[in-house]
């Protein structure tokens, strides 16, 4: 395993879980993830991620949400977990995301190569 498999792999268990409002979809737009976590998502054509890229949105997002919700890359993960990345219906986590992990998965994510999902 790559050292960057295993630190998506630690940053994945120090983000925590909570409810989204059913349908709710306001944080699922393009995004750019670690080739890593590219390999554990469903491969899409390129004719796919033109349409989902021109339509703003996730290409793994589906009428019934998040088709790769299990492998989905840290930035969503994040999305609603943090005061950077708040939800814009208020759902949060009893414990946010701890400043400091957040701060290095920023990092992480600035010093690895990124590409769009």
């Amino acid at each position: 395993m790559s050292a960057n498999s295993q630190a998506v792999r630690f940053y994945r268990r120090r983000i925590p879980a909570f409810e989204c409002i059913p349908g709710c979809h306001d944080c699922c737009g393009p995004v750019m993830a670690t080739p890593e976590e590219m390999a554990r998502l469903p491969v899409k054509s390129d004719a796919e991620r033109n349409e989902a890229l021109a339509e703003w949105r996730c290409v793994h997002l589906a009428e019934d949400g998040c088709r790769a919700y299990d492998e989905r890359p840290l930035i969503c993960r994040l999305f609603g977990t943090t005061e950077s990345l708040r939800c814009p219906h208020g759902r949060r986590p009893e414990m946010m995301t701890a400043l400091e992990i957040e701060a290095r998965i920023f990092e992480f994510m600035r010093q690895t190569r990124q590409v769009l999902v």
